[in-house]
């Protein structure tokens, strides 16, 4: 996708850094910024495999220890797929495993001289392992999201700003498992500027389209975590909210507790997984969709100018209409005014006749039948005598202007 960068949104950009000066760029170059997100369009992860197995030396015990963790951990991930026990997922060979696992992810292990404890995580190539997963054919996602997390910790909220555990997690999840098609920022360049922890509180829709529009996504989605600790390094207890688009709408919330800071890690990851699976419980819903208001659209082609279609002009003929009114120069005179106003009568001329009606000549445009007929219309008796028009006002029903 092109992304198009408006000019207020680069021009707001670099006045901003400008006024932040040596500062920003002492802090990005210290590396307190951008945790890149892992590309996992091609693999499918399953985490949290625990084995423990003995063997004649340390070496043998490992291997076998991941031998173990491949089969449980694709039946675990077939059942996560299929939401479906995973007592039900295939038996597969160790060779065939073993094409599918492109790599083991080692969480914490113990290692004796002749025992192996650990746990475990396990990467399978999307591409060998889908079919068997049960992921043939097209998977619906939503529309791209952009995704801002959000920790607030001892009061002070940070996204991307500075590197924190929440975004870390949110860099490392797999998102190519999700219905949501996430839109991850690194936080390196500009993004601290625009994708920040006050830029969630902004309601200003302007603001958010250009936003959207810089990173290619439709809509917005807040992962938000309040982190409180009992005491440096000890026990914590963490509230996570969901919030979509600009008016920040509540998806829900939960809250997980670590031991201490080395756990600290599990809770985020854990926090990332539950996350997903309320943002995709909103989607299913019909909640979590994109937003055309916060889509810049393209402005329409131009419209080619059509020449409106010129009336045929009517050429005007003067036509003979004798007005017959019984020798009453009054209702004579009522009736000339009459046909004078009528539309398309361009003038007329009257010359008298003996017993006081009057011999009118009308330049009328159009044909002695429209003319006829526009008299006929408004209750005169017309009748078409060799081309000349007698007309009586008042009289009994007259007959059609062209007989």
């Amino acid at each position: 996708m092109l992304l198009r960068r408006p000019a207020v949104l680069i021009a707001a950009t670099l006045l901003a850094l400008a006024g932040m000066g040596g500062v920003l760029v002492a802090q990005m170059e210290s590396g307190e910024r951008g945790i890149l997100p892992i590309d996992s369009s091609g693999t499918l992860e399953i985490t949290g495999i625990k084995v423990d197995v003995g063997g004649k030396d340390a070496d043998s015990a490992r291997y076998s220890g991941w031998r173990i963790a491949q089969r449980e951990g694709f039946k675990a991930l077939w059942a996560k797929m299929n939401k479906r026990p995973a007592g039900e997922a295939p038996n597969l060979s160790d060779s065939t495993l073993d094409n599918l696992v492109s790599s083991i992810v080692v969480e914490n292990e113990q290692i004796g001289p002749n025992r192996y404890i650990a746990t475990l995580g396990l990467l399978f190539d999307r591409q060998r392992a889908g079919e068997l997963l049960g992921l043939a054919g097209e998977v619906r996602r939503s529309a791209p999201m952009l995704l801002i997390p959000v920790l607030i910790s001892g009061g002070t909220a940070t996204s991307v700003e500075l590197r924190n555990p929440w975004q870390r997690a949110w860099a490392q999840f797999r998102t190519s498992q999700s219905a949501i098609d996430y839109v991850r920022v690194s936080g390196l360049g500009v993004d601290p500027l625009l994708v920040n922890a006050a830029q969630t509180r902004r309601p200003g829709r302007g603001w958010w389209r250009n936003i959207l529009d810089l990173y290619g996504a439709a809509n917005i989605l807040v992962a938000e975590v309040r982190l409180d600790r009992l005491y440096p390094g000890g026990p914590s207890k963490a509230l996570f909210v969901g919030r979509f688009g600009p008016d920040g709408r509540t998806l829900g919330s939960f809250e997980l507790t670590a031991r201490n800071s080395d756990d600290l890690p599990r809770m985020m990851n854990e926090g990332v997984q539950r996350m997903d699976d309320l943002f995709t419980q909103a989607l299913a819903a019909g909640i979590v969709r994109g937003d055309p208001d916060l889509i810049i659209q393209p402005p329409p082609p131009p419209k080619e100018e059509e020449e409106a279609p010129v009336a045929a002009e009517i050429a005007p003929t003067v036509i003979q209409v004798l007005v017959i009114e019984r020798g009453e120069a009054a209702a004579v005179a009522q009736s000339v005014a009459q046909i004078r106003g009528l539309a398309g009568v361009i003038w007329v001329t009257q010359a008298p006749l003996p017993n006081g009606n009057a011999n009118l000549s009308v330049n009328y445009r159009g044909d002695i039948n429209a003319l006829g007929s526009a008299l006929y219309s408004r209750g005169w008796s017309v009748t078409n005598r060799g081309g000349v028009l007698y007309v009586t006002r008042g009289a009994a029903p007259g007959v059609s202007p062209t007989q």
